[in-house]
């Protein structure tokens, strides 16, 4: 079965659709290229006459889309995903077009071993989180765009698939978000059909969190949460309090407070008692936090938030609860601690 995280039908995901909406097939233009192409002698290979350039350059910004959500969904990062899929391009350009039968399977399986080195390279490199102020100095291409597309997609998946390893990350977003067979995704990784199938049922392990003997607990957890984020974003201090005990406690550690914009935060965790005491300052701080940026995600098995702009995490908020109320509620900025959490999509 095919899961659902994130909409497939969404401009930057959806393929075999033209802009209007409407279901394409494939360009007859494409089989009367590969005719022709089929006559050029094999000293020209990969040579389009000028006049079908064209015709192939249209085929390919019809998987355009498609293959953008492929590889964004692998890389997390928009600028990477457009690199990936220049590169098809230029490797489409430099093959005898004769020889593909499938140009889209073609085009797909290209992206998805470029996202694969790219991924490889990263895990050896292994950046630390960025800081929230990094991301707003970054330079991003279109920023607005990435936000939208991280949104459609859903933040605290895209935090969760980048603690998978590369071969588990692309296994899992070929099957279960797209739903290429196995036997495609073996093909493309250069593994065993079963071998493809054990990292996708990993990566799925690890998507969905530990399983629980039921999921009342973990549902009225998140009804708190949802509540007390709700509460937060819309400055309803009547509200946050109701899902706090009175005696909570809230934590915050020095990479957060400098976050909240602290200049004398040390490395020390800060510790406030009682909910009335600290509740509305919480409310002044989350005015600045984006909507979009902030995502209900399971933090060590239990209902939390993650603050993860572009889908970049950056600080978690992680909740102890008695009683369906909050008791203790602490802020993590550590790169560190945040490496250490396990993370997966509720």
């Amino acid at each position: 079965m095919v899961l659902s995280f994130g909409e497939r039908g969404d401009e930057e995901a959806e393929g075999g659709r033209l802009p209007g909406g409407q279901a394409t097939r494939s360009p007859p233009c494409h089989l009367q290229l590969a005719a022709r192409v089929r006559g050029m002698t094999k000293e020209e290979p990969g040579n389009v006459p000028v006049g079908d350039q064209g015709c192939l350059t249209e085929r390919f910004e019809e998987d355009r889309p498609r293959l953008r959500g492929v590889a964004y969904r692998m890389l997390g990062s928009l600028s990477e995903a457009e690199d990936a899929v220049q590169e098809a391009w230029l490797r489409l350009n430099r093959i005898d077009t004769a020889t593909v039968e499938n140009l889209g399977g073609w085009l797909t399986t290209v992206v998805s071993r470029v996202c694969l080195d790219i991924l490889r390279g990263r895990k050896s490199r292994r950046e630390e989180p960025i800081d929230p102020r990094d991301i707003k100095a970054s330079v991003v291409r279109d920023p607005e765009s990435e936000a939208v597309l991280a949104d459609s997609v859903g933040v605290a998946l895209l935090v969760v698939l980048d603690t998978l390893t590369p071969a588990e990350r692309v296994a899992f977003v070929l099957h279960d978000l797209f739903g290429m067979p196995f036997d495609e995704i073996a093909s493309i990784m250069g593994r065993s059909v079963v071998a493809a199938k054990q990292l996708a049922s990993r990566a799925r392990r690890r998507v969905r969190g530990s399983p629980v003997p039921s999921d009342a607990g973990r549902a009225r957890q998140r009804a708190v949460v949802e509540a007390f984020l709700r509460a937060a974003n819309t400055g309803d201090l009547e509200g946050l309090l109701a899902v706090l005990d009175p005696d909570a406690v809230m934590r915050i550690d020095g990479a957060a407070r400098k976050a909240f914009g602290a200049v004398d935060a040390a490395e020390t965790v800060r510790e406030m008692r009682g909910a009335t005491t600290w509740a509305p300052r919480l409310i002044a701080l989350s005015r600045g936090l984006g909507e979009r940026s902030v995502q209900i995600a399971l933090i060590n098995g239990s209902a939390g938030l993650i603050l993860a702009p572009r889908g970049r995490l950056v600080r978690v908020v992680i909740f102890t609860f008695a009683n369906d109320k909050v008791t203790q509620v602490e802020n993590v900025g550590d790169p560190a601690r945040l490496r250490q959490l396990e993370l997966a999509v509720l």
